[in-house]
């Protein structure tokens, strides 16, 4: 645009002195600066027959625009060019800038492409075809996929395998009892899954986008097991025993929606059973409820389990995000919010669970309430599991990773000190034990620990109603945990 502006001025004004090669000498010069190249000429030349030229054209000069000094509008000219150059160059310069900064804030887009390419070959990988799907109030998709298809079936030695029968329950195992079949959001809707298939909660791309890349998707940091005075950003108020050969437990807890501070923190409560020593070689298996909003994207509780073989590093994994937990039931979605949920000074709603070891194959079963069965862990997962356990841990855990320099204000459990007691506390009931004969016993050497007593603490007890039981938790951040 500015180019045809400034040719159709040029010309304009040359034209009229490039005519002929006899005109005047100012004539040859200019017509030998736009259409030849000559040798350069003397500039003193040019002002004395410019000077000249203007002496015989004055009285021409009011009425004739051609008889005009071409020097005037050759320089408007020029400015017209310089100025509309500069024009493009500083939109090229800004089109650059803004792509400088587009390729900022994608970082490296070869590099974004691929981890996209991942996140999605990983999402074709556990996302597994649904026959059904089910809209979650909580924004949750529940697809139901056939059981033998699940994630776990993915693994070498379950390819082509279904899941197994259930075994017997351990000797004193109570199976009467209210069955909440609806303690999660995404039955309130009326929906289940039909026959011969199993609840799975459906990952999205943006979950797998919150964590640190796609490897450490559904995995916890290592060594969140609470053993020892050590202090890291991971905190526990725990009730625990040693010293045996245990084959299982079983606990009661109630469930509340404790305040998370950040998207990398989490709190959670629940039970472990644990085998092998402290180090690269720790065996658990873990089940309770969870607040997480780095996994799961909000803040919900939410029903989760846990294994691993080799002390969080390489193997394991939550829920069924890799191979490994067999489903066998259709009415729980592993990874779902529960609810209703306990209400301080109000309505307590607690939830049994039990892990034991099936004496005949040596699989560890997970049993939710009095009667529903969740699934099991395949007993080739583990090494020192196979055989039994060494530790069983019940209680709550935190990540703290002190923002801003002070004590996260995430809480454990109900958010407030064990002293508060019932209503008010978080709590575990009923603890006991599995043994050698497969029967469960009450505990006889409960432990209680808080590492961090002023961010959150343990009160244990017993009585004939809730036998074994301890109070747990806290709000974190206080006055006297800054």
């Amino acid at each position: 645009m500015c180019y045809a502006v400034w040719k159709n001025m040029m010309e304009d004004v040359l034209l009229p002195w490039t005519k002929s090669k006899s005109t005047t000498t100012r004539g040859y010069i200019i017509g030998s600066f736009s259409r030849r190249q000559q040798p350069c000429i003397q500039v003193e030349a040019l002002l004395v027959e410019e000077t000249s030229y203007y002496r015989r054209n004055s009285s021409k000069m009011a009425y004739s625009c051609f008889h005009t000094p071409p020097i005037i509008p050759i320089f408007v000219g020029f400015l017209l060019l310089v100025s509309c150059l500069e024009s493009v160059m500083s939109i090229s310069m800004e089109s650059k800038a803004e792509g400088q900064l587009l390729v900022n804030q994608t970082f490296r887009p070869g590099e974004e492409l691929q981890k996209l390419k991942r996140i999605r070959a990983h999402l074709r990988k556990i996302n597994k075809p649904a026959v059904k799907t089910i809209q979650s109030p909580d924004g949750d998709l529940i697809d139901c996929i056939p059981s033998h298809q699940q994630p776990a079936f993915d693994h070498p030695q379950l390819q082509g395998q279904k899941p197994l029968e259930p075994p017997e329950r351990p000797n004193g195992h109570k199976s009467h009892g209210t069955v909440y079949e609806s303690f999660q959001l995404w039955r309130t809707t009326g929906e289940s899954c039909p026959d011969g298939t199993i609840p799975i909660r459906r990952i999205k791309e943006e979950d797998i986008l919150r964590a640190s890349s796609v490897q450490k998707f559904g995995r916890k940091l290592k060594k969140p097991v609470r053993h020892d005075s050590s202090s890291n950003d991971h905190e526990h108020a725990v009730g625990y025993i040693t010293g045996e050969k245990y084959y299982g437990a079983k606990a009661s807890l109630n469930v509340w929606a404790p305040r998370v501070a950040n998207q990398y923190e989490f709190s959670l409560s629940q039970m472990w059973v644990i085998s092998g020593s402290f180090g690269d070689d720790l065996n658990t298996i873990e089940a309770g409820w969870q607040v997480s909003p780095e996994l799961y994207g909000d803040n919900y509780p939410r029903f989760f389990t846990y294994w691993t073989t080799d002390a969080y590093q390489a193997t394991g994994c939550y829920n069924l995000l890799c191979s490994g937990f067999v489903q066998t039931n259709d009415k729980i979605a592993i990874g779902a919010a529960i609810s209703p949920t306990s209400s301080y000074q109000g309505g307590q709603f607690d939830i049994s669970l039990l892990v034991w070891k099936d004496p005949n194959h040596g699989n560890w079963w997970l049993e939710f309430g009095p009667g529903l069965l969740v699934g099991y862990w395949p007993a080739f997962l583990f090494s020192h599991l196979r055989d039994h356990a060494t530790m069983i841990q019940f209680g709550g855990e935190v990540v703290n990773t002190q923002p801003s320099g002070f004590h996260t204000s995430t809480q454990m459990g109900s958010g407030h000190f064990a002293e508060e007691g019932f209503g008010k506390s978080s709590y575990f009931r009923n603890l006991q034990v599995v043994d050698w004969d497969n029967s469960l016993i009450p505990l006889t050497n409960l432990r209680v620990l808080a590492d961090h007593p002023n961010c959150y603490d343990i009160q244990g007890g017993i009585n004939t109603v809730w036998g074994n039981y301890f109070y747990y938790g806290g709000p974190g951040r206080n006055i006297k945990c800054p």
